[in-house]
């Protein structure tokens, strides 16, 4: 795939244009979306992902455009794990609605930045260090553990990481509109507000690790790793008003993503022996044995993987009236 560095530079811009954009159009003056407004622009997003995926099948190839697409699934699936940890931190810090469009929307460019800097580093790696594929399997693998068995319901917000931040840092225990800082007696407190923004950042750099190593292992291409990315977070503000009160319905989210990314980190592990050249394995070659899994299979297996965990979901939280009552208390309580 030829990327010149003009449609890299073309590119970047126009990603930072739509985020300066929906800074001054949608979150500057602090309000409550409503659910016509976050669906109209949650569907532009996804169309305008789709397009550019069509786009780069057409110009660059269908092999290049399915690691796209494949690439684009799987982030966005993370995206909205994503969601439902910043719906956590949100009710933990009790962040009025009309100024949550402001933390996402800061969140939101803290995780692209994060995501950039992990996509040059992860590029340079595997330009130079072929093994390196045998780390992101190992990681991958991992992180699928951890994902099938997390506790979403521990709350970020009284983790240690914010409670270090708490005791270097002078907290208010008020908000003060969407300003971050305030003086008190002649003193500058920090306001809840910076401190749901530093949590939401640290998220952010938890969530990069699992992130870009699972799409390195759709594809090798650092332009199609970073679109991806980027299109995964266009929208995601307003796909949490729109699905906010859905995330505490998707009960198997959280599984579902772990199949994702122990597959991933299977294709990983099964790439590197492929093009191994570690002398202690087969004596620096190749494994012959070890097949290459096709970037469609990998499509239809992410893409029916993520249908089966939203179905499963809805079907069980229906069933249950106890989820569905949490669901409905947890959303009152964020409203609250």
């Amino acid at each position: 795939m030829d990327i010149t560095p003009l449609i890299w530079i073309i590119t970047i811009a126009v990603t930072i244009a739509f985020f300066v954009y929906e800074f001054f159009a949608h979150v500057r003056t602090p309000h409550e979306p409503t659910i016509g407004e976050s669906a109209r622009w949650s569907v532009f997003y996804i169309s305008l992902a789709l397009l550019f995926g069509v786009g780069i099948g057409m110009f660059s190839g269908w092999t290049y455009g399915g690691e796209y697409f494949a690439g684009y699934l799987t982030e966005k699936a993370l995206s909205i794990d994503n969601l439902f940890v910043f719906l956590i931190v949100m009710t933990g810090f009790a962040v009025p609605k009309k100024y949550q469009q402001k933390v996402l929307m800061i969140g939101i460019v803290i995780a692209l930045i994060l995501r950039g800097i992990f996509i040059a580093v992860g590029a340079t790696l595997i330009e130079n260090f072929s093994w390196i594929f045998y780390l992101f399997g190992a990681l991958l693998l991992v992180l699928a553990y951890r994902q099938a068995f997390s506790n979403h319901d521990s709350n970020p917000a009284n983790g240690r990481f914010m409670n270090f931040v708490r005791r270097h840092l002078p907290v208010s225990d008020e908000y003060n509109g969407d300003k971050l800082t305030v003086v008190k007696n002649g003193k500058r407190f920090v306001t809840p507000m910076l401190l749901t923004i530093i949590a939401i950042g640290f998220i952010d750099l938890v969530f990069a690790v699992d992130s870009i190593p699972a799409i390195y292992g759709l594809t090798d291409q650092a332009y199609i790793v970073f679109t991806a990315n980027a299109f995964a977070l266009m929208g995601l503000r307003q796909l949490y008003f729109l699905i906010g009160g859905l995330l505490e319905r998707l009960v198997y989210l959280a599984q579902g993503l772990a199949v994702i990314l122990a597959f991933i980190g299977v294709k990983l592990v099964l790439h590197a022996l492929h093009v191994n050249e570690l002398p202690f394995i087969n004596g620096g070659h190749g494994v012959e044995w070890a097949p290459e899994i096709p970037i469609w299979f990998s499509l239809l297996f992410i893409g029916a993987t993520i249908a089966v965990a939203t179905v499963a979901s809805l079907i069980k939280t229906r069933r249950s009236p106890a989820s569905v009552t949490a669901a409905s208390e947890h959303t009152e309580s964020t409203d609250n």
